[in-house]
């Protein structure tokens, strides 16, 4: 066959961009230098990935089926193991490919990247290997950990900003001065070249049937080498983007018809948390990508679980996305006996997260139900409660959730969590109570819910007027919360807060603050010069349940 043939059918825009999703802002970002090169078509793609120089530094990863998940879906589910790579990433099959065709003058003048994940350690690597000075530009809110690790490899980390466009801003500048060669983390036709080595032994190794390949989408390298590949090989494959909900670039900027900045991401799949996805990136993504889905927080840490129980392996949450986006897939459609293959792009976990992940799981596969319950503060009420649940519909269900504080002479409201037997039950329970006379709301999809109010202790408060609730992500670093005190008017108190660590680069915090009404176009001024991404929860139904005051 061909390699024009295909690949002429495959450009043509795709109906990816109906995925629903919030719009974003766009926002003025510093951005890194891309390849200035005019854009290939996709027979030069496939010449780029069939001679690509990858295997100096990188694995040909095994295609592992995953035996428990494909039963539970009624449909096989093989998972390409590039969290088997050295450095646990897909990351350094482009970042070499990209350095191993420079000029013998620019490898004698050195490299340099921004980054503080995983593409940091595909340079240092493929550094080392070529023999090449490597520059790595990192935050300086970096973890120890990843800066130790990309010096293991060889790096010289410099640590400017406190962010990754600080980061790369300051990589510019160094770039310039000492003559250095950008490694582009996506957007670069060696990068994306060197990441379509995936698909090309993918299907070397699945020559049969393969319905769809579900791929991560951070800054777009990776889907955009293996959709280059597949769609000139195999057009017939779907190639199915992933992100999360918090963190959509791809996906806004296919609707808008053009490249979108966030105003901000997310920081959970903080491997795939891009702004900005990259203009070559962006091309091939809406030429040749088939459909998109959209995963949260609570999706992925169940299938990071669905990867351990297949494999005895953890992998990150943006190496976990490609499996979540596959079990909604199949909900979704109804699908029974299809083939799919999930890219399994990473495994740099931080052991501390597991905790959140592990509560989390739970969520993702609704197998458990939380609930706000109002029961009369009158004798009898609770047992008559107690009872109401033990008479579900399905037989009766583990209480794994029960917070209870006194509130009223009238009523009082109960959180609690309940097992579940199967998806979407939350709802049926809820009615249920109501029908039996109880008050109920189903938190289950409720993020403060989740996130925070199930963890916290006492109640409302007659001392909280006018207060404004707001969900913050702070960085991990010191000064984060006097940043946020100081910046802070003197007549506006902190009525509540609560902090809870996820093992991350980050933590969540939810903060009550008393804001007189007069002064609302201050306290946004505060908000947009403090610059942490937050979200407004006064509204949330659940706040006026358990921690509103009533005055």
């Amino acid at each position: 066959m061909s390699p024009s043939t295909p690949a002429a059918a495959a450009l043509k825009p795709k109906a990816a961009a109906k995925a629903n999703g919030p719009a974003k802002a766009k926002v003025k970002t510093p951005q890194v230098p891309a390849a200035q090169t005019p854009p290939l078509e996709l027979s030069h793609y496939l010449q780029k990935i069939l001679t690509a120089k990858v295997y100096e530094v990188a694995s040909e990863t095994p295609l592992d089926p995953a035996k428990s998940l494909s039963r539970r879906l009624g449909s096989k589910v093989l998972l390409k193991r590039e969290d088997q790579q050295s450095v646990f990433s897909f990351k350094l099959r482009g970042a070499y490919n990209k350095m191993a065709h420079l000029t013998p003058d620019q490898l004698a003048k050195g490299v340099i990247c921004a980054s503080a994940g995983n593409h940091a350690q595909g340079v240092a690597l493929g550094a080392r290997e070529l023999g090449t000075r490597a520059v790595i530009v990192m935050p300086t809110t970096t973890p120890q950990l990843k800066v130790d690790a990309v010096r293991a490899l060889g790096g010289e980390v410099v640590l400017a900003g406190e962010s990754y466009s600080d980061a790369a801003t300051h990589a510019q500048r160094l770039q310039r001065e000492q003559g250095l060669t950008f490694v582009h983390p996506f957007d670069d036709p060696d990068v994306i070249a060197g990441q379509g080595t995936i698909a090309m032994e993918l299907l070397r190794q699945h020559p049969g049937q393969l319905d769809a390949v579900f791929v991560a989408i951070g800054g777009g390298g990776l889907i955009s080498g293996v959709a280059a590949y597949i769609k000139t090989v195999r057009p017939e494959i779907k190639v199915i983007g992933v992100q999360m909900t918090d963190s959509d670039a791809m996906l806004q900027s296919v609707r808008a018809g053009e490249r979108v900045t966030l105003a901000d991401v997310g920081l959970f799949a903080d491997g795939t948390a891009v702004k900005l996805v990259g203009e070559e990136t962006f091309r091939l993504t809406r030429e040749l990508v088939d459909d998109f889905v959209v995963v949260d927080t609570d999706a992925v840490c169940a299938a990071i679980k669905d990867v351990f129980v297949d494999t005895r392996s953890i992998v990150e949450p943006s190496g976990a996305m490609a499996v979540a986006a596959i079990k909604q897939y199949v909900s979704t459609h109804k699908l029974k006996g299809q083939v799919f293959a999930a890219v399994l792009c990473g495994a740099n976990m931080n052991f501390d997260r597991l905790r959140f992940v592990a509560e989390r799981s739970e969520m993702g596969e609704e197998r458990e139900a939380l609930l706000a319950v109002t029961i009369p503060e009158e004798r009898g009420s609770f047992r008559r409660f107690l009872e109401e649940i033990d008479s579900l519909p399905g037989g009766p269900r583990s209480v794994t959730e029960f917070n209870y504080r006194i509130s009223g002479p009238e009523r009082a409201h109960v959180f609690v969590g309940l097992t579940t037997n199967r998806k979407g039950e939350s709802p049926k329970i809820a009615a249920h109570f109501e029908r039996s006379g109880f008050e109920a709301l189903d938190l289950t999809h409720n993020e403060l819910a989740k996130e925070h109010v199930r963890y916290m202790v006492g109640g409302a408060s007659p001392l909280a007027g006018q207060e404004r609730l707001l969900r913050f992500v702070f960085p991990e670093r010191p000064g984060a919360l006097l940043k946020f005190l100081s910046l802070m008017r003197p007549n506006w108190n902190i009525s509540l807060f609560h902090y809870r660590n996820q093992g991350a680069d980050f933590g969540s915090i939810l903060v009550g603050m008393q804001v007189p009404q007069a002064d609302d176009k201050a306290f946004a001024k505060f908000l947009g010069t403090l610059a942490y991404p937050h979200v407004e929860e006064t509204d949330n139904p659940v706040y006026g349940r358990f921690l509103r005051s009533a005055g």
